[in-house]
């Protein structure tokens, strides 16, 4: 049982730093990466459809994005969910394919762009701060109903602090890759 609250502790940090991860991969940092382009949903037959279902996305420069369709009768469309897209981005059509320049950013982007990183880095660390809280309540109920002796709950809760604080840093590590990446120039 005990084994389990941790267990469970464990997942639910890692999910919380992955999900931050997959957010960091979809912010742009001023260099070429087909992760920007995953949230952008296209009119497809009357579903919004995932770009990456209905092209090929590469970069094969650091300031430069491909997008091949696999119907380029879907071309069109495709060009006008990336300019109604919140990225910034214009495209250029050349009957096959949509070339995306990815413009140098400003500082002041930049710093908007640390910002919302670093919301993001928070965000996580109250998830985790929040599975610790509830996982130290699973082992209060549990001491209380004389399943674990106040000794062993109290080992149990420095068992999940230390888990707690190596998600907290790691959380703060991946941020301040996030940060290096958007501040490079």
């Amino acid at each position: 049982m005990l084994k389990d609250v941790l267990n469970q502790v464990e997942d639910k940090m890692q999910k919380t730093l992955e999900v931050l991860r997959k957010e960091y991969s979809s912010m742009r940092a001023g260099r070429a990466n087909p992760a920007i382009l995953e949230k952008i949903k296209v009119d497809y037959y009357g579903a919004l459809t995932p770009l990456n279902q209905l092209a090929n996305i590469s970069a094969p420069e650091p300031r430069l994005l491909t997008v091949q369709p696999w119907d380029k009768s879907l071309l069109s469309d495709i060009e006008k969910a990336i300019l109604k897209s919140d990225l910034g981005l214009n495209p250029t059509n050349d009957g096959n394919i949509l070339r995306i320049a990815i413009p140098q950013l400003t500082e002041e982007r930049r710093q908007e762009l640390v910002k919302a990183a670093k919301k993001k880095a928070e965000e996580s660390k109250v998830g985790i701060r929040n599975i610790r809280r509830d996982a130290n309540e699973r082992i209060k109920k549990m001491e209380k109903n004389k399943e674990l002796t106040e000794d062993d709950a109290k080992k149990q809760q420095e068992e999940i602090q230390k888990i707690t604080d190596k998600y907290i840093k790691e959380a703060d590590n991946i941020f301040a890759i996030k940060e290096k990446e958007i501040m490079e120039v």
